[in-house]
């Protein structure tokens, strides 16, 4: 009787294990889907706002509108205060522009929509990454050429690990991590490993890196 319990229960436990590790892999799988098929689709917003004119023809730095990015997890989207800072002066009347003039007149804000989502089981905090060199081109493409902005490639678990495997040849100076047409040097990424103290591989590609 006890061996048969025995045998009973673990098969239950077998049986709830291969449910629960049925379902990480299902939503894994839908979420890297996901991730997928965003790739290269622009991401229309609510206002026509164009990278391609503003951080291309205009110059502007990312920081102006993503002023997170040096120190948080999320880089930030603008508030309509940033917006006005320029459009209370340039082109105050554009129709273009008539969901800033509301979201500044009621005071509510902008509702941007994302480009870039990853899955609440993955970690990434911007600031470390910029620390270390690494160019924002890197992972979201040219932005400065692109009119309505888009992900450039599908954020996989290889993608990240191809990077954390063989850092170097991404590298950049720290001042040119906001230069969209800098073009790494490898000679001179391995360099930067040394002075900006990137950790090891194996550090980089341990599961609580992004797994946390």
């Amino acid at each position: 009787m006890r061996r048969r319990n025995r045998w009973l229960k673990t098969l239950f436990w077998g049986s709830v294990l291969g449910v629960f590790l049925a379902l990480v892999l299902v939503f894994s799988g839908v979420a890297v889907g996901a991730l997928e098929q965003r790739e290269g689709r622009p991401v229309p917003q609510p206002v026509p706002f164009s990278h391609a004119f503003h951080a291309g023809g205009l110059g502007l730095s990312c920081r102006y509108c993503h002023s997170a990015v040096e120190y948080a997890p999320y880089a930030g989207l603008p508030p309509t205060e940033t917006c006005m800072t320029c459009h209370l002066y340039v082109k105050p009347d554009s129709p273009n522009l008539a969901l800033v003039r509301e979201s500044w007149e009621k005071g509510e804000p902008l509702r941007w929509n994302r480009v870039v989502n990853l899955p609440d089981f993955v970690y990434f905090h911007h600031a470390p990454h910029v620390a270390k060199g690494v160019g924002c081109a890197e992972c979201h493409g040219r932005v400065d050429q692109m009119p309505v902005v888009y992900q450039p490639k599908a954020f996989t678990m290889k993608f990240c690990l191809d990077c954390h495997r063989n850092p170097a040849p991404r590298l950049r100076p720290r001042e040119q991590v906001f230069n969209m047409a800098y073009v790494p040097d490898p000679e001179l990424g391995r360099e930067l490993l040394k002075l900006y103290h990137v950790r090891p591989p194996e550090e980089l590609t341990s599961c609580n890196t992004c797994h946390r």
